[in-house]
């Protein structure tokens, strides 16, 4: 399975950065980004790739302990940037961002522990990513789009382990298939 740790925003925020994201998507130009789909909007913590079914019970045994130690806490969307010149338009985070970055840190110790391959460990930086490009593409009008967006503030109170389904049938444009897998409650969650 294809899988990741994240945390997926509630509805009524997604509503509200779809609105925006709408916006975006008028502008000129806008046709050279591949926009994601909104089911798939989700600030990843850690990226699993390909993990072998027979890992998954401990990953997940080690994910519910992750959560399990790590307190509920407020988190907005933000924001956005780019990374790779272009190659990806997103929108950022604000709130306790300390705390998304230590259930990060545990979500991708848990993988390790479980004998997931990871690749190197890189600094966290929150992120929903809104659009990709396979070239590079001049993104300003799209981050300086987002740069005053703030959508309303919600308590995190799980983990999700999600299940990444890639596009197979050659459509341009066709995006991943999510599927959340498994969640749960940060500890300070009830």
């Amino acid at each position: 399975m294809r899988l990741f740790a994240a945390v997926l925003p509630p509805e009524d925020v997604a509503d509200a950065l779809a609105a925006e994201v709408a916006v975006l998507r008028g502008l000129p130009g806008a046709d050279a980004l591949r926009w994601t789909g909104r089911p798939g909007w989700h600030f990843t913590l850690a990226f699993y790739g390909q993990v072998d079914d027979a890992l998954v019970p401990d990953l997940s045994e080690r994910l519910a302990r992750a959560a399990h130690r790590t307190a509920a806490f407020p988190l907005a969307v933000c924001g956005g940037g780019q990374f790779g010149h272009g190659r990806a338009l997103w929108a950022g985070a604000e709130g306790d961002l300390e705390t998304l970055r230590l259930l990060a840190e545990r979500a991708e110790a848990a993988a390790r522990k479980a004998g997931v391959p990871m690749e190197e460990h890189r600094r966290y930086k929150a992120h929903l990513t809104v659009a990709r490009s396979r070239d590079a593409v001049d993104v300003r009008p799209y981050v300086d789009g987002l740069r005053g967006f703030t959508g309303r503030t919600w308590t995190v109170t799980d983990l999700a382990l999600v299940r990444s389904n890639l596009p197979r049938s050659g459509i341009p444009g066709e995006q991943p298939r999510y599927e959340t897998v498994a969640r749960w409650a940060l500890g300070g969650a009830g």
